[in-house]
């Protein structure tokens, strides 16, 4: 079981800031390795800054699926609207904050 930290409040990633059906993803945060549902649980629970994941990671897996537990590539986040292994959605909103999880080019 991947750990995912944060102020969680289900087992499939949601928290306290984004608790929607669809927002069932954790982002593994490049500067320390560790997945959180959102940056505002990164922010409240580190002491440093979070840092995105250069263009050159995306092949990285960073993203968790909280209803199936399986790892994306960032690329491969990036570009579906759902988790290619279950079929959940994910919340289409969650693209206005690209740009605090990973550079854009």
């Amino acid at each position: 079981m991947i750990p995912v930290y944060g102020s969680t409040v289900d087992d499939e990633t949601r928290c306290i800031h984004y608790r929607t059906p669809v927002d069932i993803v954790a982002i593994r945060f490049a500067c320390c390795g560790r997945y959180y549902p959102c940056h505002l649980c990164h922010a409240e629970a580190e002491s440093h800054e979070a840092r995105q994941w250069p263009v050159a990671e995306r092949e990285t897996k960073a993203i968790l699926c909280g209803v199936c537990k399986t790892e994306l590539t960032i690329a491969t986040y990036l570009t579906v609207l759902a988790c290619p292994a279950c079929g959940s959605p994910f919340n289409e909103g969650c693209r206005l904050h690209t740009h605090l999880y990973f550079e854009v080019a």
